[in-house]
């Protein structure tokens, strides 16, 4: 079958591409959406694609085409005799209603070219599948690449008229005046959706701290949010760290039982075990998916995050960490190009997938040698490549004064600051939040306040609000308003 197989015939349309060279020749007016669209690989005949480029050259001079300017390119070229002489060219000119079509022609050479391309792809993976030295995983990555290229260069987006896009801006007006003030994905806390308006589609949102601040404890806490208390479907792609080792930090967080417990360092009494069943209930069924992939290959996570969007209906992606991901293989070696690459796509697949898509980032050195303003995180800190500031549309860092030593008081233990430094489409600010390590969980200033007297109103026996009350808030209400003060500005 191999055999019978490459004795078969590349997709070509040898009329279609006279036809549409034909039209070039004798209409002006074919001319910018040919070289708009199509690309010299698109022509299967070696003498067409000689004339193509030779055309696009007197394009790109700003010279008419017509048969004596073609003609002498392609003899400045050398290529004038290897096509025929000017009688081939004349013979082109002479296809008689090509110009009315050359729309519908140009389409169809699109497609005869993703046709061979997909071809060429194929074979190079079936070679590469045959060689058991070849790593798998380095095939994998090859082979997401190859088709991906193959059929990328031929998806080209349409404008759209300024009429269209307002009417499309004034239906998402009117849908958004019913509802909470939120537009995107909730975080779970108002401080925060009351700057972001919730994590907004096609958004790229890197979340960068120094090691050991509580990146992933941050991140699992608006997974477990946005999943169990709106039941959004979130996808949780974990580089670092195993699937059930995630699973039991959002233990601890749900149940409220001491990690040593969870970890297994102390046992579990009876009604421990019984608290442990009744809190897990809504985090079992929440809408979440884990992916602990190590060494994800950037290509590989497009694939997956377009198979969870289409079959899961996933609304909020989340990478920990984006420098533990790969690269395209041929840029291995170049780390500041690879983390490029890693970034554009990411930005590349959150816009495609129409998904926010926040995605962990460490801190370089100078972050932590840099004396003054407390150590604070600046947007030139992000490591290894400037291209994760530049492609990111908010760019937010997790700033504890009490790790780095900076604060001897005690009353500061926990508290933290999320620093928006970067919102493309709002403003950015300093909020104020605690973090409490026995449970693994950020909350608000204002629940802390609120948790300090919580342990007598269980005791007095009072009947607490439960269920989907507790998550109805407004994030725009004054006393929201007041939770992250008025350090804001716009950038």
């Amino acid at each position: 079958m191999l055999g019978l197989e490459v004795g078969n015939k590349p997709p070509q349309a040898l009329d279609v591409e006279e036809a549409v060279i034909g039209a070039l020749l004798i209409e002006p007016n074919c001319v910018d959406e040919a070289m708009e669209e199509l690309e010299a690989s698109c022509f299967y005949d070696e003498k067409h694609r000689m004339i193509f480029q030779a055309m696009s050259a007197l394009v790109n001079e700003h010279t008419s085409i017509d048969l004596l300017t073609v003609s002498q390119k392609l003899k400045s070229q050398g290529n004038l005799e290897i096509v025929g002489g000017p009688v081939a060219l004349a013979r082109l000119s002479q296809k008689v209603g090509a110009a009315a079509h050359v729309e519908y022609y140009i389409k169809i050479l699109k497609q005869k070219n993703t046709q061979r391309q997909l071809i060429t792809a194929s074979y190079k993976i079936l070679k590469n599948a045959y060689d058991d030295t070849v790593n798998v995983d380095d095939l994998t990555d090859m082979a997401q690449t190859e088709i991906f290229g193959a059929t990328a260069d031929n998806q080209k987006s349409v404008e759209k008229e300024i009429g269209s896009v307002i009417n499309q801006a004034i239906a998402d007006i009117e849908r958004l005046q019913d509802s909470t003030g939120l537009s995107g994905v909730p975080s779970g806390y108002p401080s925060i959706d009351r700057i972001t308006l919730g994590w907004q589609a096609s958004d790229l949102i890197i979340l960068a701290a120094r090691p050991s601040v509580g990146k992933t404890a941050f991140v699992l806490n608006l997974a477990r949010n946005a999943a169990v208390q709106y039941h959004m479907p979130v996808a949780f792609f974990s580089l670092e760290m195993p699937a059930i080792q995630l699973a039991k930090r959002m233990m601890v967080t749900e149940t409220g039982l001491s990690a040593d417990k969870i970890k297994g360092g102390q046992k579990l009494e009876p009604y421990e075990w019984v608290q442990l069943e009744q809190k897990l209930k809504d985090l079992a069924k929440a809408p979440l998916y884990i992916d602990d992939t190590p060494s994800l290959p950037v290509m590989e996570f497009r694939s997956k995050v377009k198979r969870l969007v289409r079959q899961k209906g996933v609304r909020l992606v989340i990478v920990d960490y984006l420098q533990l991901m790969q690269g395209p293989a041929e840029l291995r070696g170049m780390r500041e190009q690879e983390v490029a690459a890693i970034s554009r796509t990411l930005k590349a697949t959150a816009k495609e997938m129409n998904v926010p898509i926040i995605a962990l980032s460490q801190l370089s050195r100078q972050a932590v040698q840099r004396t003054g303003s407390n150590n604070r995180p600046q947007l030139s800190d992000l490591r290894e490549s400037g291209s994760i500031e530049q492609d990111a549309d908010m760019v937010i860092f997790i700033h504890r004064l009490d790790y780095q030593g900076l604060s001897e008081n005690p009353e500061d233990a926990g508290k933290t600051q999320i620093i928006i430094a970067k919102h493309r489409n709002g403003e950015i600010a300093d909020i104020d939040m605690m973090f409490r390590h026995s449970e693994v969980r950020f909350v608000d200033m204002a629940d802390t306040l609120v948790n300090q007297v919580s342990p007598s109103i269980v005791d007095s026996g009072m009947n607490l609000p439960s269920g989907p009350a507790q998550n109805a808030y407004d994030p725009f209400s004054i006393e929201a308003g007041k939770e992250f003060g008025e350090n804001t500005e716009f950038m």
